[in-house]
């Protein structure tokens, strides 16, 4: 599967990009990109919601009335749920709502993810560049020269480029990563992804495996 590399004003240079088959090209699997995506947003909760329970409201301990003749139901405590000032009945508690998911599944949620990029022509491969000190303004001329600057999209370094990551951070709609830090959620939710040449041998290997 050939790509053509463009350059930073977004020119082809007459180069085409081999993209790996078992990479880009495979059968997507919907449930085990549900599943990555599913783990991604999960492991964003902090999960350190408490409502007071009965027991950490403080109150009397005494029997508000007599258990019986009083035609209404039993009380035994004014710190009970059922009564204003009371605890919480079954309320949130602090957990963790992580889950494990298996290494291959992950992988295979990935590939997925970039063959459904792939299939919708979604997916361009731009030589390396770099920037001689962070500015937006110069990030901002590659997402023009892209047409991306009014969509979301995801730039894929091959590795640490501390000048482009700063230029990247004012623009919400456009995130760079590294190959390494490529996750599924980042894929999908990008209306186009950016590979630097430099990235595919490191995603390729990543996934091949």
């Amino acid at each position: 599967m050939k790509v053509a590399v463009l350059d930073i004003n977004g020119k082809d240079t007459g180069r085409k990009a081999e993209l790996s088959k078992d990479v880009f090209a495979i059968e997507p699997n919907d449930h085990a990109v549900y599943l990555d995506v599913k783990q991604y947003l999960a492991n964003q909760r902090q999960g350190t919601h408490k409502a007071k329970e009965r027991g950490d409201i403080s109150g009397s301990t005494r029997k508000i009335k007599k258990q019986k003749g009083t035609g209404t139901a039993r009380a035994g405590s004014i710190k009970s749920g059922v009564f204003r000032g009371g605890g919480r009945m079954f309320g949130p508690r602090p957990r963790n709502y992580g889950f494990k998911l298996n290494k291959n599944v992950k992988r295979l949620a990935r590939k997925s993810a970039l063959s459904i990029k792939a299939n919708d022509k979604s997916i361009v491969v731009m030589e390396d560049f770099n920037f001689e000190a962070p500015k937006t303004k110069n990030f901002l001329n590659v997402l023009k020269a892209l047409e991306v600057e009014n969509k979301k999209s995801l730039i894929v370094l091959g590795g640490t480029n501390n000048n482009v990551y700063l230029s990247s951070r004012n623009f919400k709609g456009s995130e760079v990563v590294t190959a390494s830090e490529l996750s599924t959620y980042k894929i999908m939710n990008a209306n186009k992804v950016i590979l630097i040449e430099s990235a595919l041998e490191g995603i390729e290997s990543n996934l091949s495996k």
